[in-house]
């Protein structure tokens, strides 16, 4: 039988049984002489020699399953084991610790209620996923992919925390759904999945078992800023690859400001993070307008839109986007006459962009009286 020495985010109970695959005795325990920081600028901890003593959990009566479920899920993190004593009530005991194989700069002090409040839920659902590809994926090449995981992991949060929020005149129809096999069939930035399974129809019986594949991309956050007291709107503009693979020769598009939720964010925090780095912004006020599903058939994507009540002075086209992201995106400053000439020209094709035009459209003068029209 084998003893781990765990600290850092394996000390969140969930985390552990979710990696192991089941739940352990966690005794508590400390490694002499050791410190746990923050990666600098990352979500997780790394350990160093020197401090007063670095806390953690004793985990006894491992077997060969239980190591080898820990080196794939720290081996993607390019971790390995040392061999280390740590303190507990029963005395000194011997145990393997995972320790970084280098590069990684210490920031400050780790704190796990810190990293809990934030990234607990999101860890643990990643972590499910991560694990489903043990036997399959090499863990190196999983964690290459790991901020989109952590995207997956926080839009499958929201969708349990909202699930069944939204009321409405007709009650929703929630059968059974018996999955046979869940594969991967691809994995890049975005991934592609095939589900075999069976659902509840609506006379009560199960479907014949069908093959469907999803396009998994995560959540996004959509703001429209807006200027109530000048009455103009902001766009972007920049090349898309959806028109461009459909044939259209016209693949520069108009948009709203728009971005994937990361991991441990929210989908406000995503809207002004979006505002700051596609058009040099800062929003006033976020204004919540739908939420939505833009292509439930095919794809795992569920949109949060906002208009943003933010100043846009006289200016003309601004450039911006994130270099390491090869962004290259224009910012246009619209009467919000403009807007809505282009929604009617088509002009304006994207459904994020036509959906916050019309909710403004429906809400501007509330929102021009509410902030000042004029100011």
């Amino acid at each position: 039988m084998l003893s781990y020495f765990v600290y850092g985010t394996l000390c969140h109970a969930p985390l552990l049984r979710t990696v192991l695959g089941r739940a352990v005795e966690m005794v508590p325990a400390r490694l002499p002489g050791h410190a746990v920081f923050w990666v600098r600028d990352k979500a997780f901890p790394v350990i160093v020699e020197g401090g007063p003593g670095a806390a953690g959990f004793l985990l006894e009566g491992l077997d060969a399953g239980d190591a080898a479920r820990l080196d794939f899920y720290e081996g993607g993190f390019d971790y390995e084991t040392r061999e280390v004593t740590v303190e507990t009530a029963a005395g000194p005991a011997w145990a393997r610790a995972y320790f970084s194989a280098g590069g990684l700069e210490p920031g400050e002090p780790w704190s796990l209620a810190d990293w809990q409040a934030r990234w607990g839920e999101v860890a643990v659902a990643t972590a499910g996923d991560f694990m489903a590809q043990m036997g399959h994926v090499a863990p190196e090449t999983l964690i290459a992919r790991y901020p989109m995981m952590l995207m997956r992991g926080g839009a499958r949060c929201r969708a349990r925390r909202e699930a069944g929020a939204a009321a409405g005149p007709l009650p929703a129809h929630r059968g059974e759904i018996r999955e046979r096999r869940v594969r991967q069939v691809y994995a890049g930035y975005f991934a592609v999945e095939e589900y075999d399974l069976r659902f509840g129809r609506f006379d009560g019986s199960l479907s014949p078992e069908v093959n469907r594949a999803v396009f998994v991309s995560g959540d996004a956050a959509v703001v429209l800023p807006y200027d109530p007291g000048r009455d103009r709107v902001l766009l972007i503009e920049q090349q898309r690859m959806g028109p461009h693979a459909r044939g259209d020769r016209q693949s520069w598009i108009f948009e709203a400001v728009a971005g994937r939720v990361d991991g441990g964010e929210t989908p406000e925090e995503t809207a002004r993070r979006e505002a700051r780095e596609e058009a040099g912004l800062e929003i006033a006020e976020l204004i919540p307008a739908h939420r939505y599903y833009p292509s439930p058939a095919a794809m795992a994507e569920f949109l949060y839109t906002f208009v943003g009540i933010a100043e846009l002075p006289d200016g003309g086209p601004r450039l911006g986007g994130l270099a390491a992201e090869t962004e290259d995106i224009r910012s246009r400053i619209l009467p919000f006459a403009t807007l809505m000439a282009m929604v009617e020209s088509g002009q304006a094709n994207t459904a994020p962009l036509l959906l916050l035009a019309l909710w403004l459209d429906r809400h501007r003068e509330g929102l021009r009286a509410r902030f000042g029209a004029g100011a």
